[in-house]
């Protein structure tokens, strides 16, 4: 398996210490990616060397992470880390940008996953203009998955000043079924697009404006991420 890294962290699965492990590899070229090194990173790592990292750790883990890159591009790998997670009875995140859904929907049926994290790069009708490919349909299909099998569901869009109008923001927020909606702040540095590297971060209280006005387009939990501020719950 292609794996481009680790990292401990408190954050990326909120109310858990976790162990993020960053799986290499990912079809699309989004210009704003800010895990550019791990497009086409082929560093090879065995399974037994991720589980020894993982026994390493576990005194002081409540969950791993299977991050990227794109995770489903090495689906069975990623399953077969996730069957060792659950034997330690650890809880168990997917990040995943929803392009695959047959090989989420692999990973869903043996109950190997309790929290997913879906991009939702785009409204599903614009993804080629935004992503560069037709991908929306795929993503909006593995958010059904995702619903159908009652795993707990964070949807997340990253705002990006030249790319997304508030609208785009809002209607996505009207369009996407998950237990939290969460916008981040994109961060202009260690970007696929060189020339986003000049476009300005969003002000962290206007995109906090933002978060509070999806209120009448989503019934669920609605989060903020900043650097400034951090993630914040919008009450």
């Amino acid at each position: 398996m292609f794996v481009g890294g680790t990292v401990i962290s408190s954050v990326e699965f909120h109310g858990n210490m976790s162990l993020v492990i960053f799986m290499s590899g990912c079809p699309l070229c989004c210009r704003f990616c800010h895990n550019v090194e791990l497009i086409n990173d082929h560093t090879e790592v065995t399974l037994e060397e991720i589980c020894e990292e993982i026994d390493s750790s576990k005194d002081f883990l409540d969950a791993i992470v299977i991050s990227g890159g794109e995770p489903l591009l090495q689906t069975e790998a990623v399953k077969e880390i996730l069957k060792y997670v659950k034997q330690l009875n650890l809880k168990t995140k997917l990040d995943t940008s929803g392009i695959y859904p047959e090989e989420l929907d692999k990973l869903l049926k043996e109950d190997l996953i309790d929290f997913v994290s879906l991009d939702i790069k785009a409204p599903f009708e614009d993804y080629r203009h935004v992503v560069g490919e037709d991908v929306g349909e795929d993503v909006k299909n593995s958010m059904e998955i995702i619903n159908s099998y009652g795993v707990t569901l964070e949807t997340r869009t990253t705002v990006v000043p030249t790319l997304h109008k508030d609208e785009d923001i809002r209607k996505i927020a009207s369009s996407v079924k998950s237990d939290i909606y969460t916008i981040q702040q994109f961060r202009n540095k260690n970007v696929l697009d060189p020339a986003l590297e000049h476009v300005d971060n969003p002000n962290a209280v206007e995109l906090t404006k933002l978060a509070e006005s999806l209120k009448d387009y989503f019934d669920g939990t609605i989060k903020v991420k900043t650097a400034e501020f951090g993630a914040q719950v919008i009450n």
